[in-house]
């Protein structure tokens, strides 16, 4: 027997599975399935053996307790056709490493997912295009169109990205963890498998699909799903396949540890994650239900949806424990974690979930505030680029003094000329932009100045008084401050609502309609991020590291930065390019590399002066349990591994993406230069936090207490 390379961790996993009365008959309809489609004998890939042996039925079975069974037969044939394209992807395209004839293959798979099933497919050429048009013609009527939509999108990602690890292997490059969290959620196929716990259970309400809490159901789900798959293939993934996609080889080379060092990592990962989806179930969706005003046939649809992906995670691992497809047979607890054993017991020892995840659930909401911590200590930062300067600089920084005076931003005990001079926003814009007009750069600046002024503005006010209905209402109030579509405009009453009005106006009066909604929903996405700071901050809750990184970009204004860098862009550049992998994969490493350097520069700041929590340096050394310097190493590594991929992003991906999508000579300028104002925008951030003086210490001995406006802000209910 090959040795294992690790000892399986103790999972978290306190919700017993349970098994479909109605599995024998979905692994018999899966197995005459499979042949008629063609991916049994004569497939190349399985024989009646294989099937068998993986017991997909079972699968299904486990993580669908509750559908009836041709509901069952269904979800099971679609388990089967996923697993069948992976194996049947490995062998003809992976193991090859033919890009160019995997590429062919995926572009084809779409055409067999009609919106509208009146539209004619092609004929298929392959067991993975039979099955699939098969399988939407039998799903998909009973489904909205919003949810065929979502299903094909979540689809297409599960196909496609299988182009991402092929590159990989090609270059022999194994990612940096955030890098793997977001393409392992493509490529593994969770929220794919999210889909059909809507069909199996019940489909949620489109009004709140798109919500933060229903898509952080999604990504825990889908992380957990990964995560503890990592695990359990981890012996046939990377020691017989050759993979590089894998959780537990992605953080023993991020770490320089051991397999077993890197095991018991993911695990700590995969139970937070786990940690993080009854979190966001308990609080977040009771929240958004009752904001967005569900009836109660809705709510209990997001409830049946929620139980589903709670039934999945039980299920799956259930599945893991026994599937001869994965490294199991030490799997079991051993003492002193041993509980019961059998069929759905795998997880249900009681003392192991008190004694660990209790403890490791309690430490986030024991950080004691407002401590000590000296002057933030500043690494040998990775920065390729060298900053340049706009020469309208000097002048700038006058007129932004007068706008926020005009605006009313200096009188309501926020901000005032002192902290603004120290702030010198001017300067970040000057190094983000330096080719800029007079005019764009006075724009940038107001944006930049309202932005960290909101943000400033949140805590301030709104955390000292645990007042987060204000903020819930004044983040409405900002959002109507920003007409679409001919409607009138609100009466701003402070600062924040005049400057927000004023950059609004401005901004938007030569946008098309669709580049309007995509600044209004990037501000969107920014002021909404900050209620979530303080609903955490009210909590005394660090939150999550995966849930952090990714609410620090919304924190941090990047949907609106992105917005305003791509304006002026035009028609030569189809909406597809920015929706597509390589170049998210380009945008988000730079917005990373700038969150966590905010994080390194403001660690003093906001650890001893503010009492935050949001801090990524907070964020490590609690999930951790180690202290500032070990976590500031562990930050400035993934800071650096942020900017390497996006160099590697820049030189080799994008250049496949230009040909892929067959970019027109000015499309490729275009996006050449919008690489250039990401690297200026790098720069220009990093030369702006070491310049000025909000984040060093004798200024924030001096002013950071500030002090509080002398009554809260007038916030009225919207009518």
């Amino acid at each position: 027997m090959t040795q294992q390379p690790f000892e399986l961790p103790h999972f978290y996993m306190p919700y017993p599975a349970r098994l479909n009365p109605h599995v024998d008959e979905a692994r018999a309809h899966s197995t005459e399935w499979a042949r008629e489609m063609g991916m049994l004998e004569g497939s190349g890939i399985w024989e009646q053996a294989d099937l068998d042996a993986h017991d997909y039925g079972l699968l299904c079975a486990y993580t669908h307790p509750d559908c009836d069974g041709p509901a069952l037969s269904l979800i099971t044939d679609w388990y089967v056709w996923v697993f069948f394209f992976d194996d049947h992807f490995l062998e003809t395209f992976k193991r090859t490493q033919d890009r160019v004839g995997g590429k062919a293959y995926l572009d084809r798979l779409p055409l067999f997912m009609p919106m509208d099933l009146s539209t004619p497919m092609p004929e298929p050429e392959n067991p993975v295009e039979a099955g699939l048009a098969d399988l939407w013609a039998r799903t998909v009527p009973s489904m909205s169109v919003d949810w065929r939509r979502r299903f094909a999108v979540a689809t297409e990602h599960l196909l496609n990205e299988s182009l991402w690890e092929l590159s990989n292997i090609n270059e022999g490059r194994v990612a940096n963890p955030v890098e793997y969290i977001e393409m392992r959620r493509k490529v593994g196929g969770a929220p794919w498998s999210s889909g059909l716990v809507e069909y199996a259970t019940a489909e949620v309400p489109v009004s709140v699909a798109g919500s933060r809490p229903l898509r952080v159901l999604m990504e825990t789900f889908s992380d957990g799903v990964h995560l503890r798959n990592d695990l359990f293939s981890y012996q046939r993934e990377v020691e017989d396949e050759g993979e590089l996609s894998n959780g537990v080889l992605v953080l023993e080379k991020f770490f320089g540890c051991t397999t077993q060092e890197a095991a018991d990592t993911v695990n700590d990962v995969l139970t937070s994650r786990l940690h993080q989806f009854e979190h966001t179930a308990l609080t977040e969706v009771p929240a958004v239900a009752l904001e967005k005003g569900l009836s109660p046939e809705e709510v209990a649809a997001v409830a049946a949806y929620t139980q589903g992906l709670q039934d999945w995670q039980s299920g799956g691992h259930e599945w893991h424990m026994r599937s001869s497809r994965y490294m199991n047979e030490r799997a079991e607890p051993t003492a002193p974690w041993r509980g019961p054993t059998g069929p759905g017991t795998s997880a249900a020892d009681v003392g192991a979930l008190l004694a660990a995840a209790g403890a490791e659930r309690l430490r986030a909401y024991t950080h004691v505030p407002f401590q000590k911590v000296g002057p933030s200590r500043l690494p040998d930062f990775h920065m390729p680029f060298q900053v340049q300067l706009s020469p309208h600089l000097n002048d700038a920084r006058h007129r932004l003094t007068q706008w926020t005076h005009r605006m009313g931003m200096l009188q309501e005990g926020v901000w005032d000329e002192d902290k603004l001079a120290a702030y010198d926003l001017p300067l970040c814009s000057a190094g983000l932009d330096p080719d800029a007009t007079p005019e764009a750069l006075d724009l940038s600046s107001q944006w930049l100045a309202w932005g960290t002024y909101g943000d400033d503005y949140y805590p301030l006010v709104f955390g000292h008084r645990r007042d987060l209905a204000a903020a819930r209402l004044t983040t409405r109030r900002l959002s109507a401050c920003m007409p679409l579509d001919g409607e009138e405009a609100i009466v701003p009453l402070n600062g924040m609502e005049r400057g927000l009005a004023d950059l609004w106006a401005r901004t938007t009066a030569e946008m098309t309609p669709d580049g309007r909604r995509t600044l209004k929903d990037a501000v969107d996405v920014m002021t909404e991020s900050w209620v979530w700071e303080l609903s955490n901050q009210l909590q005394n809750r660090i939150p999550d590291p995966v849930d952090y990184l990714e609410m620090r970009r919304a924190t941090f204004g990047s949907d609106l930065t992105l917005s305003l860098c791509r304006m002026g862009h035009g028609p030569a550049i189809p909406p597809e390019v920015y929706r597509s992998g390589p170049v998210r994969s380009l945008e988000n490493a730079a917005i990373d590399y700038a969150c966590l350097l905010n994080d390194v520069f403001s660690y003093q700041k906001e650890i001893e002066y503010e009492g935050e929590i949001h801090n990524a340096i907070l964020v490590v050394q609690n999930f951790f349990g180690i202290d500032y310097p070990a976590a500031l190493d562990v930050v400035h590594d993934l800071m650096t591994q942020r900017m390497q991929q996006f160099e590697h992003v820049a030189a080799h991906e994008l250049p496949i993406m230009y040909d892929d999508f067959g970019l027109s000579d000015e499309a490729r300028d275009i996006m050449r230069s919008y690489v250039v104002d990401l690297q200026n925008w790098l720069a220009g951030i990093l030369n702006w936090h070491r310049e000025v003086d909000r984040y060093k210490a004798e200024y924030l001995a001096r002013r950071a207490h500030g002090f509080l406006p002398d009554r809260p802000p007038a916030v009225p209910v919207l009518s």
